[in-house]
């Protein structure tokens, strides 16, 4: 009677191995569905937070069009005086290069003509510059034709500036 007790104990350790590996294959499928459910949340409520969120446009570096330098005789004031100055405009894209370089002898003779009529006074103080500054936006925005008020230029730079 102890054979039939040896052949029960082979039989229970096989059938322990085949619940084991049920049991493993259910656990990894749980977990393969878990997975998924929790990946398509993810991506569908994600998704629908971002459109909920106005996205911010990365800001474009500016564009920086240099003009050769001015010497204008300035309005007379205690003897003569010249003036030697350096425009930079900035642009709102290459597209207004383009107009900027085809309007440039517009723009220039603009510029000559506000230039030579300022006196050393206006531009001896930081906010006769600044008006200066102002004048040459303006200047260059009038030379240009369009139906923008800023046409293409969005703010100017002296980058020199001597009066002598």
């Amino acid at each position: 009677m102890a054979k039939p007790a040896l052949a029960a104990v082979p039989a229970a350790n096989a059938a322990a191995p085949a619940k084991k590996s049920k049991l493993l294959l259910i656990i990894v499928a749980l977990l393969v569905l878990g997975g998924a459910g929790g990946g398509g949340a993810w991506w569908f409520f994600g998704r629908a937070h971002d459109a909920a969120e106005p996205k911010v446009a990365k800001a474009k570096p500016p564009v920086f069009h240099t003009l050769d330098p001015f010497t204008v005789n300035l309005a007379e004031e205690n003897g003569d005086h010249y003036l030697q100055v350096a425009v930079v405009y900035e642009l709102g894209d290459d597209k207004a290069i383009d107009k900027v370089k085809t309007y440039l002898p517009v723009i220039r003779n603009r510029i000559l003509l506000l230039l030579s009529a300022k006196r050393p006074s206006e531009l001896a103080g930081a906010e006769g510059k600044q008006k200066l500054v102002n004048e040459l936006v303006a200047a260059a925005r009038e030379s240009i034709p369009g139906d923008t008020p800023q046409r293409g230029v969005t703010g100017a730079y002296l980058g020199a500036f001597v009066i002598q």
